[in-house]
């Protein structure tokens, strides 16, 4: 048993008085007003609303090392990347790891395994398999619903699996970028309860009219904190945090406190915002972590004051987990599961014939801070009777390559913005089903940047050109490191960095890189099949008939 004394932020009360917090084998014992406490607040831990662990690059126990320093004491995870790859296997892999740690993950049954039938996955989750996760007491939620089209023509299998999570009693996530009006009222009258991927006010207020909460995200590609924030002011009660997908460069720098701190620069009620990092979540997904009442777990965090709100320590189960500013969880040994079987390249594989004489072509632009793209038709480059890149417009060469499947053709079409004037990069890390993803201004360095990523059977890597090529290797399928956030991190910026060299001028290339393969997000994509339409949800050429 232990006291400890501060200026308690009652979340439930809404005020903010000293107390003495009682501690017993890890559950709060009583919390009790005073006369006069230490100079310091205690506060409920934060919780992330939804992420995907694995675009941490980090398993879950090097993860929680890091979090644990922001404050953060849970997350909501959805293991949707690692199931693309290795299907329950990886779901269980994910859960086993967690278990090493103090730190509460809460996982969900991916319910978009693939997300959609127009790519190649390693894995396959039916109505059936995820039935069976939503059994699992280690399973708390259906995750994101990404298929929308199947939930509002009400596809046999997808209102199976939502179906079968309302039977269990769990809640169902969305996932439905751009719906609204009777659209979204549809998809939330399904028995859809968040929606992570409102990136303007309006199309969240519409959302939140259909009942759904909003989760406000601000991840290291997709960045909507600007636009969305005003819903702590207007409501309140339907907002939580979230960050989806984290680099580790990012992570090591904040999580969720950073949109405690920005929210509060710009005015926000205390009280309004701390209930969307640390109380709504919770009551949401009703999960095991304490909210500083009586017989909670002792979960909660001590920071200095309200206006630099450094975390000075971090309690989870009444156990002291970070202060300031280290870790206090220790560095654990790592297996790895993969599922691996692409086979090397030849530069000829990049090649794109024209079929007439002065082609237009279909150009995905990517949008810095967006998981969106635009489609753009440009007329082409042409060197004898191929099109290729032209730098000087910045129209480079993209490709998608199965890595489950070692005889499949290479996909390849035209992407803008990435703004490399020399070489390439490549990624394992390839939403959703995680096949090989590069761009890049030759075909040589394309090819150079795969190979190398083939050879070490997943990872990220930049070539400055064929003979220079520099990887980190994620040897956990092909997602995540067997290092510590730390090692992870500096290797991550280091990449960056000579990406940056190249030209390019996105805050986070690789990151961006990896949603260009996203099909679900509208509106041009490249999957291992092929160039998609995400408007029309169906391919399309690389030129303009």
């Amino acid at each position: 048993m232990f006291t400890i004394s501060g200026k308690f932020i009652d979340l439930f009360q809404r005020r903010t008085y000293p107390a003495r917090i009682v501690i017993n084998d890890g559950i709060i014992q009583s919390v009790t007003e005073a006369d006069i406490a230490d100079d310091k607040y205690i506060l409920p831990g934060f919780v992330d609303a939804h992420i995907h662990i694995e675009s941490s690059m980090l398993v879950p126990t090097a993860f929680a090392r890091i979090a644990v320093v922001h404050g953060t004491v849970a997350t909501v995870s959805d293991p949707h990347e690692i199931a693309n790859v290795n299907g329950i296997a990886g779901v269980q892999y994910m859960i086993d790891n967690s278990k090493l740690s103090p730190f509460k993950f809460f996982f969900g049954a991916p319910s978009c395994v693939p997300a959609t039938a127009f790519e190649t996955p390693g894995a396959t989750l039916d109505a059936k398999a995820v039935e069976a996760l939503l059994q699992s007491p280690d399973i708390w939620y259906l995750s994101e619903m990404m298929n929308y089209p199947g939930v509002l023509n009400s596809a046999p299998e997808v209102m199976a699996k939502i179906a079968a999570a309302k039977r269990a009693g769990k809640p169902v996530d969305g996932h439905a970028p751009g719906l609204i009006g009777s659209a979204a009222a549809a998809y939330a009258a399904a028995g859809i309860t968040t929606d992570h991927e409102c990136f303007t006010l309006d199309e969240a207020l519409d959302k939140v009219n259909a009942g759904m909460h909003i989760l406000i995200r601000e991840g290291s590609a997709a960045k909507n904190y600007e636009a969305l924030a005003p819903l702590l002011r207007s409501h309140p009660d339907r907002v939580m945090f979230c960050s989806d997908d984290k680099h580790p460069d990012e992570l090591l720098l904040h999580h969720i406190n950073v949109l405690v701190k920005r929210s509060l620069q710009k005015g926000y009620d205390l009280y309004d915002i701390l209930s969307a990092a640390c109380v709504h979540p919770v009551l949401h997904y009703k999960l095991p972590v304490g909210l500083l009442r009586a017989g909670d777990p002792a979960d909660f965090i001590v920071i200095n004051n309200l206006s630099e709100f450094d975390i000075l320590q971090t309690y989870i189960d009444g156990n002291i987990v970070a202060e300031n500013g280290k870790s206090l969880l220790p560095s654990l040994p790592v297996a790895a599961i993969n599922n691996f079987k692409a086979a090397k390249k030849q530069e000829a594989d990049f090649a794109i014939k024209a079929t007439t004489v002065s082609p237009v072509i279909r150009v995905i632009e990517a949008i810095e801070g967006q998981l969106v793209t635009n489609c753009l038709q440009l007329p082409a480059k042409v060197d004898e009777g191929f099109i290729v890149c032209d730098t000087s417009r910045d129209i480079l060469k993209i490709a998608v390559i199965n890595r489950y499947e070692p005889s499949a053709p290479v996909a390849v079409a035209f992407i803008r913005n990435f703004g490399l004037k020399h070489g390439a990069i490549a990624s394992t890390v390839a939403h959703d089903c995680h096949n090989i993803i590069a761009t890049g201004v030759d075909d040589a360095s394309i090819c150079a940047a795969v190979n190398a990523l083939i050879d070490c059977k997943g990872g990220i890597a930049v070539a400055r050109d064929k003979e220079d090529v520099a990887v980190l290797q994620l040897p956990v399928a092909g997602l995540m490191s067997l290092d510590s956030a730390e090692e992870v991190a500096a290797a991550y910026t280091q990449l960056n960095g000579i990406v940056h060299s190249l030209g390019s001028s996105l805050y986070a290339p690789f990151m961006t890189l990896s949603f260009m393969a996203l099909l679900v997000i509208p509106s041009l994509k490249l999957s291992d099949k092929g160039l998609f339409d995400g408007s029309k949800f169906a391919f399309t050429n690389v030129e303009v008939d």
